[in-house]
């Protein structure tokens, strides 16, 4: 087995041989022999173990094995104790779900410290049957039948090539030690039923059931390959990018053979799951959305729009103070301040000739009508202000109707206000009442 490793390494992992590696070890026989094999190839690795609390002595049994091997084996160690029942109760979540999480959390957390390149695991071929067994009863894609990658990112899967069987048969012979997990004989668990009563079945039905399987699997990526390839073709047709926004057009989406189906493709990676409310925005009103835990997806006309869903800061307010130069959050602004001295009217007049060509990205504010400190707030229902150029007041939502603004464009807009009046719709129109006159004497310049 050492000899096909290290094979194996060479044709697909030679990234490997020359990196700071992570091997996330439980102390069962897969990561043991795992760690036996790579510090016998002479790898630079190091040992990581989480105490999740879950099987009283035995847990720190487990950790207590762990850093007798690090030790034998003079291998950098790291460990950590979790209160798995908490987190579970706390994120309400399964107690697999949550063990999940924190190992990986932290597993990211270390090799970020420590600069490793590559976490390692000790997933093996009998690990990705399960998998594709427990994804085919759930109901899955390409993506949920082609197993475990072997790389994913920052980890990395060396042993998937391996049996349990080839594992089992290195330990042996090499007389290693390792420690049982009780719970892996347990058929309370989905992964445990299907590896203790579904697959010894199917190797009755097929002996060779492991090697037919990889043949499939083969079979499957390939299929997978040539999938990935199409939808980047249908991607570039129906959808444009435009900065932090993915615009799909509903048109184009609609002549597809199967919209339900392409959209499922093209949105799968942003954590989308209720297609069934996705596919109905294509016939939705403007306004209608979906979200995933990361993205939005928002009807606006004949598009559909696709953002990240960033910290919302819609609910706050951000106070300018006077005499600030310039701000960053949460929108970039410079501020200038201009005094008019008195009888100097030909200096007036022309700091009122150069405020007459001020841009919407510019505005000047006759100083003595504001009051500090400002505010910067998104705009609510109900607002309202007095447009400059016309006569009385405008809601803000009817001011974004006459200017045809796109909903997310609507939503990207900043008011300032004084006194919690409404100066400037930031980078659109300022508000008649703050302008200035020919009696201003101090002027605040700002620029977004």
């Amino acid at each position: 087995m050492l000899a096909k490793l290290q094979q194996h390494i060479n044709t697909n992992l030679p990234f490997l041989m020359d990196k700071k590696l992570l091997i996330t070890i439980s102390g069962g026989i897969d990561s043991v022999v795992l760690t036996y094999l790579l510090h016998k190839l002479k790898l630079n690795i190091s040992l990581a173990h989480c105490n999740f609390k879950l099987r009283g002595k035995d847990s720190f049994k487990d950790a207590d094995f762990v850093k007798d091997i690090s030790e034998s084996l003079n291998i950098p160690f790291f460990t950590i104790e979790f209160e798995t029942l908490k987190y579970a109760e706390e994120n309400k979540i399964s107690i697999q779900m949550a063990a999940r999480d924190l190992r990986y959390n932290w597993f990211q957390k270390i090799s970020t410290e420590q600069n490793f390149d590559y976490i390692l695991t000790a997933h093996h071929l009998d690990d990705v049957l399960e998998t594709f067994l427990i994804n085919l009863t759930r109901g899955t894609g390409l993506n949920g039948l082609t197993g475990i990658p072997e790389i994913n990112g920052n980890i990395v899967r060396p042993l998937l090539p391996f049996s349990r069987n080839d594992i089992l048969i290195y330990a042996s012979k090499n007389k290693l030690k390792w420690r049982e997990d009780k719970s892996n004989s347990s058929i309370k668990y989905v992964r445990n039923k299907i590896r203790h009563k579904v697959i010894p079945v199917l190797k009755e039905l097929n002996p060779n059931l492991l090697n037919s399987f990889e043949n499939t699997l083969n079979n499957l990526r390939g299929s997978q390959q040539i999938n990935q390839d199409h939808i980047k073709n249908i991607l570039e047709k129906v959808s444009e990018q435009h900065e932090n926004e993915l615009i799909f057009n509903i048109k184009k989406i609609k002549q597809l053979n199967n919209p339900k189906i392409y959209l499922y493709e093209l949105l799968k990676n942003y954590g989308f799951t209720e297609f069934e409310d996705v596919e109905a925005l294509l016939t939705a009103q403007s306004g209608k959305q979906v979200f995933s835990k990361t993205h939005r997806l928002l009807k606006d006309r004949n598009v559909l729009i696709l953002t990240e869903i960033e910290k919302n800061d819609d609910l706050l307010n951000f106070e300018i103070s006077e005499n600030t130069p310039k701000i960053e959050k949460p929108i970039p602004l410079k501020f200038e301040t201009i005094t008019i001295p008195f009888d100097t009217k030909n200096y007036q007049n022309k700091i009122l000739e150069e405020v007459l060509f001020d841009d919407k990205n510019t505005v000047s504010l006759d100083y003595d009508k504001i009051t500090f400190p400002l505010i910067i707030r998104k705009w609510q229902k109900g607002d309202y202000f007095f447009p400059i150029g016309l006569n009385g007041k405008k809601k803000i939502s009817k001011f974004f109707k006459d200017e045809k603004l796109a909903i997310t464009a609507k939503e990207n807009i900043w008011l300032l206000l004084s006194n919690n009046q409404i100066i400037w719709v930031i980078g659109h129109r300022l508000d008649d009442r703050f302008k200035v006159t020919k009696t201003t004497n101090k002027i605040l310049k700002i620029t977004c």
